[in-house]
């Protein structure tokens, strides 16, 4: 049976998403496949930033990290993605593995469990003894995996392949977040592109947001979140956009949120 079709409804609700400016596309899908609408609220825009000898250089070692799908989009543009033999590549979640894929690379591992670095770093390719590891990515952020590897023993060669740019939300979209029925919930899969939004709220704003279910992409998330306030907190598997809506209409279909 399709999956989304057998998943609870989320007809008469709404989801909020703080994707990148030109990525809401995948969550507005997977919200009307399940009866949602959508408020596309972005705080980020990514940009891509020429990396040149660090990202060769992050390519030819004998394991390579990728963070994300745009680590994988913009990576490529610079250059083709190729497997060399005996190479492992690792990827975050399974989008980011599915990027790579249609990139030509067609082994990919990722955590069977969990989208954070820490599942990332707990793959038995990353133990110590390590060698140098390679690691596609972009400024700020998963700053863990680096300093982690470093003090297994790794040298990391590191290429910032993007960068992300802040934005500020129009006042006419803060307004529409306003105005949303109670029967709406936040999507957070990046602290950044949260703090983003957050940061713009007035107390009255940032009240009303406490008291709608929130879904976390990772305990991490899920923790700092509780630590803000909030109480309804759904904890997905992961951060692809299909698995936040799912983890929301499972427990809507559970009667958690009347």
């Amino acid at each position: 049976m399709d999956k989304a079709r057998s998943a609870p409804t989320l007809a008469e609700w709404y989801v909020i998403s703080l994707r990148p400016s030109g990525s809401h596309a995948p969550v507005r899908h997977a919200a009307t496949a399940l009866g949602a609408r959508t408020l596309s609220i972005s705080t980020l825009a990514l940009r891509p930033q020429p990396a040149g000898p660090a990202l060769q250089a992050a390519l030819a070692c004998p394991v390579v990290i990728v963070t994300s799908p745009a680590a994988v989009q913009f990576a490529r543009r610079q250059m083709p993605l190729c497997a060399a033999p005996g190479q492992h590549w690792l990827a975050l979640g399974e989008a980011s593995a599915k990027a790579l894929r249609r990139a030509g690379i067609e082994n990919v591992r990722f955590p069977d469990t969990g989208t954070d670095s820490e599942a990332l770093l707990a793959l038995p390719e990353l133990q110590a003894p390590l060698d140098t590891v390679g690691l596609v990515t972009a400024p700020g952020g998963r700053g863990l995996i680096a300093e982690t590897l470093a003090q297994r023993g790794a040298q990391v060669h590191r290429a910032n392949v993007y960068r992300r740019e802040s934005l500020h939300p129009t006042a006419g979209r803060l307004r529409m977040l306003r105005k949303l029925p109670a029967q709406s919930a936040l999507l957070v899969s990046s602290l950044e592109a949260f703090e983003g939004l957050w940061r713009r709220l007035d107390e009255a704003g940032r009240q009303l947001l406490r008291t709608r279910p929130v879904v976390a992409s990772s305990p991490r998330l899920a923790a700092h979140l509780a630590g803000l306030g909030f109480q309804a907190i759904v904890l997905a598997p992961g951060a692809g956009p299909a698995t936040l809506v799912e983890a929301l209409a499972a427990d809507v279909g559970q009667g958690r949120f009347r």
